[in-house]
């Protein structure tokens, strides 16, 4: 395994860290006991870096995180989010960034995970209606109470970002990320290199898309959340199916998995990136961790920049209320 630092405060993690989310929401069918082995398989590997949230599946995934994690807690870096609310029946109330409700995420998460600190703790989303200073110093101060260790931002603007850092150092900002989005090359990226700001790359394989292994729609579960996502829908759909072919076609000239194509890619854009790929199979998590014995030369890089440049992909990201609440 090979490691990385974010930020410039010491924390370090594998190169390649687990997007745990899917595990127990989202991406249809789950099963814990399944996911559970896939986490320490994971850690068995030298995979560190374990990724949640207390939105997915409203706080569940966070249990499901700390089960796995138990009596391993010396070999993980648990990063996990605040800031999206949601009622216990799943439905979405809103962002919230007010300082009394991230000590409350916080102690709650804490409780869900059976840890004592938080390695990396992220607002998920940016609340406009409150002001990022006051936010980060809220969570600046479970800093200072040693309930968090580092402090990271999700989906938000240069500006925002800078004005965080302002307030506290921030380790880590995370945003979708990959050869399908490279949205973040224009400004996010630049921001966060400025600051000394390490960038976590969520949703790396296209939401699985860049796997080579959605033909149809129809590959997808009825209530798998990609089924509302704009890239996935008529001709937005079929028109982003010819990039993963590209990709597949790179992958297999260069004797790897489309999904080993697109991480390599990633790790080589710089040391400063990490991706999270997310699974709920063992078997897909060795896959990963493979990428980074991948090079890419000057001459593969430039060429896959030809072939899928960024605004490539067809559709948003999102559906328009999710977009509404990203590069806040």
């Amino acid at each position: 395994m090979q490691y990385r630092r974010l930020g410039e405060g010491g924390l370090v993690v594998s190169a390649v860290g687990l997007g745990c989310m899917g595990m127990s929401e989202f991406y249809g069918p789950h099963e814990d006991k399944e996911s559970i082995e896939t986490i320490r398989r994971a850690l068995d590997l030298g995979l560190n870096f374990l990724d949640t949230a207390d939105a997915y599946g409203v706080g569940r995934n966070e249990d499901l995180v700390g089960r796995a994690v138990q009596g391993r807690r010396g070999q993980v870096v648990l990063a996990t989010k605040f800031a999206n609310v949601r009622a216990s029946d799943g439905s979405f109330l809103g962002i919230s960034g007010k300082p009394e409700y991230v000590r409350q995420a916080c102690e709650a998460s804490l409780k869900r995970l059976g840890v004592d600190v938080i390695d990396l703790y992220y607002q998920h989303r940016i609340d406009r209606a409150v002001p990022i200073e006051e936010t980060v110093g809220a969570m600046a101060e479970l800093v200072k109470e040693g309930k968090v260790r580092f402090l990271g931002l999700s989906e938000a603007a240069p500006a925002t970002i800078g004005r965080a850092h302002a307030v506290h150092p921030i380790t880590a900002l995370q945003t979708e990320y990959s050869l399908w989005t490279r949205d973040p090359e224009a400004d996010v990226l630049p921001a966060c290199r400025e600051l000394g700001i390490g960038f976590v790359a969520y949703s790396p394989l296209g939401r699985g898309f860049l796997t080579g292994k959605i033909k149809r729609v129809e590959d997808l579960a009825e209530d798998d959340w990609r089924r509302s996502s704009p890239r996935f829908q008529g001709e937005n759909f079929r028109k982003n199916l010819d990039l993963a072919r590209l990709v597949e076609e790179i992958a297999a000239g260069k004797g790897c998995k489309p999904s080993q194509l697109a991480l390599a890619w990633l790790l080589a854009r710089g040391e400063d990136i990490v991706p999270i790929p997310g699974t709920k199979r063992a078997a897909y998590v060795e896959e990963n961790i493979a990428a980074i014995d991948i090079t890419l030369t000057p001459e593969e890089m430039a060429r896959i920049d030809e072939l899928l440049p960024p605004g490539a992909a067809v559709g948003d990201r999102y559906p328009e209320a999710g977009m509404r609440n990203v590069n806040g």
